[in-house]
């Protein structure tokens, strides 16, 4: 049978795709190495297992052991795979830059997370580097990996990416666009391709608020370079041992905003569901279209995937928050509903009687009620203010039918209708409009659905 023994052994030998849309101004083939289908969905899981290995062999973890590591989520989902695997407990401490589906996809696996801040020194004591190393220090039985100074993490990426990269070009391939977080993928799988060949260009994409880039090109470690940064899984604020400068022909620094927006075409464009870093490669890689002749074979690596990046650079409130992307122009009725779109429009009949009308809007805590006819039309409204008055009048009401006691229909209007002609709709003698989605769906749109999208 074609089958694995267990999920370790199906790390590796990942795909190798074409991209067309996105390139189609480059003079060149561009390949995706498209790391998502490891079984942790990154690229993470080849160096993971490779530094529990070697540290198994070395002594270094010891059976039970307990593994501590600061990572921002890829690495952690590595580690957390083979352990599980193999019988350790995980501690991670990350940032509080990551996103919460990082952090919740380690938990999946039983790992103990710990969130850190950002804004704060590799040295300062709260930092996630330091917290880990703390905790190895403290906890029996535990081992750090250190991903950003074990050279077994690009050890992994010479050993088996860069034959993979070579193999699947044929030696064709000319440049490597990598994202450089720890440094493993580029330096290893370059050290290999360089190998092979020494005229591949080995190309990374740092960050803004990184020190890589200027260290590369001056020699100088810069403290004024660093500051906060939103992409994830690139750049750093120190120099990890993995990053091998002498092997790295370039660094192209990519914005925040251009990262983000990228990862947001990559699968629009490619159908490749790709996370942050990958966002900033592609990204980054178009910069530098004026390196690419016309034989070139250039690959990239897609590192992750999208899954972990939903509440980020594919929500469009986090996007425009950060101005990203443009506010929308105008809201419509649809947008006005986005808050209840998934609840069933509450209504009353016209020939029940108040009180079952009444007793469904204290169920549900609403003050109004569409009201239809037996052939489900529009004919009334019913609202706790009239009904309300009608009790002060006479409190025999409640066994009156909805029909003596209800309003004029509320008002119709399209999916599409802007939220001004809406606003002119709802005064003083008229509280509410419904609308029909585009799936036939009834929905009411209140005074207090506009000073939600208003106060936004």
């Amino acid at each position: 049978m074609q089958v694995a023994q267990n999920i370790l052994e199906t790390i590796g030998n990942t795909p190798m795709v074409k991209l067309n849309k996105l390139v189609a101004d480059l003079p060149c083939q561009v390949y995706a190495k498209v790391e998502t289908v490891n079984p942790g969905n990154s690229i993470k899981d080849r160096m993971a297992l490779k530094m529990i290995e070697d540290a198994e062999k070395s002594g270094a973890l010891k059976p039970g052991g307990v593994i501590i590591e600061g990572t921002s989520g890829n690495t952690g989902m590595g580690l957390a795979i083979a352990a599980v695997v193999k019988g350790y407990k995980c501690i991670f401490t990350t940032t509080d830059k990551q996103s919460k589906e990082k952090v919740d996809a380690l938990k999946a696996f039983g790992a103990e997370v710990i969130v850190c801040p950002t804004d704060v020194d590799p040295e300062d004591p709260r930092s996630y580097y330091s917290v880990s190393s703390r905790l190895a220090a403290e906890i029996p039985n535990a081992w750090k990996p250190n991903q950003y100074d074990n050279l077994s993490n690009s050890q992994a990426h010479y050993e088996q990416t860069g034959p993979e990269i070579w193999k699947q070009t044929e030696g064709k391939i000319t440049h490597l666009v990598v994202g450089v977080g720890t440094g493993g993928t580029l330096s290893g799988t370059g050290r290999y391709l360089k190998e092979q060949n020494p005229n591949i260009e080995l190309l990374g994409i740092d960050t803004y608020g990184s020190v890589f880039k200027k260290y590369k090109e001056t020699g100088e470690f810069d403290k004024n370079e660093i500051y906060p940064y939103i992409t994830e899984g690139i750049g750093e604020d120190f120099l990890p041992a993995n990053v091998d400068f002498t092997l790295i022909d370039h660094f192209e620094k990519v914005t925040d905003a251009e990262a983000a927006i990228m990862t947001r075409r990559i699968p629009r464009e490619e159908g490749i569901f790709v996370g942050n870093s990958a966002g900033a490669a592609m990204a980054g890689l178009l910069q530098m279209k004026d390196r690419f002749q016309k034989d070139d074979v250039v690959v990239v690596i897609f590192h992750d995937h999208g899954t972990r990046y939903l509440g980020k650079m594919f929500n469009e409130d986090w996007m425009r928050d950060r101005g990203f992307i443009a506010p929308k122009a105008v809201l419509t009725a649809l947008d006005l509903v986005q808050g209840h779109v998934h609840q069933p429009l509450v209504t009353a009949l016209d020939t029940d009687k108040a009180e079952t009308a009444f007793a469904k809007m204290q169920k549900f805590g609403i003050s109004q009620l569409p009201v239809k006819n037996a052939d489900g039309e529009w004919v009334g409204s019913l609202e706790d203010s009239r009904l309300y008055s009608a009790l002060l009048k006479d409190s025999n009401q409640l066994q009156q039918s909805v029909s003596s006691l209800m309003g004029n229909p509320y008002p119709i209007v399209s999916f599409n209708t802007g939220i001004r002609e809406i606003s002119s709709q709802i005064n003083k003698d008229n509280h509410s409009v419904l609308m029909m989605d585009m799936g036939g769906h009834w929905h009411i749109i209140t005074r207090q659905d506009l000073i939600q999208a208003i106060a936004q």
